[in-house]
């Protein structure tokens, strides 16, 4: 039997006595951990995949030891321009043995994933108490005279589709005079 798990952003395919290493996971070597992220289980003839995560299934695993990763050189260079950048990354990792891939729920799993799959359901809310009748009105009157005050602001530039005030007096060009010399 295999299983499809998800941690530190990657997925691993896994059965019983794999060993993996993975990103860097909370633990001493030797404890024992139970990932609950498991997309797919498969078997001979028989796959479940999940919508994202199976909720009654889990991979136990062993940490064998934490280390870190080979280190990698990232190096940016803009030609012609006198751009270099130069840095070095090594990554933690967490090595591990898989023990048993645990298709379904009951004494197998362990309290942390039962504690994790209640955080994630949704809380209820109460619903507030409608409003009384007249509260939409003030509400749209305050919002006709928050309207207004930003008209007036925004009318500070004219343009040129507005027709002129009454008190503005409109100056049309002058005809050119003709002169004879």
């Amino acid at each position: 039997m295999f299983a499809v798990i998800k941690t530190g952003g990657k997925q691993y395919k896994v059965s019983s006595g794999d060993v993996v290493k993975v990103e860097r996971l909370e633990g001493e070597a030797g404890a024992t951990l139970h990932l609950g992220d498991v997309l797919m289980l498969g078997a001979d003839n028989n796959m479940t995949v999940g919508a994202p995560f199976l909720q009654d299934a889990a991979v136990r695993a062993t940490i064998l030891e934490q280390g870190r990763g080979d280190k990698i050189i990232v190096f940016k260079k803009r030609r012609r321009q006198g751009y270099r950048r130069k840095a070095g990354h090594r990554q933690d990792l967490t090595v591990l043995r898989i023990e048993e891939v645990i298709a379904t729920g009951g004494s197998g799993l362990p309290k942390l994933i039962a504690a994790k799959k209640s955080a994630s359901t949704p809380k209820t809310v109460e619903e507030k108490p409608a409003k009384a009748a007249s509260a939409p009105k003030i509400a749209k009157e305050e919002t006709v005279s928050s309207q207004k005050r930003v008209e007036t602001k925004s009318t500070v530039k004219k343009t040129v589709s507005e027709e002129p005030a009454a008190s503005e007096k409109v100056k049309k060009p002058a005809a050119k005079k003709e002169t004879k010399k």
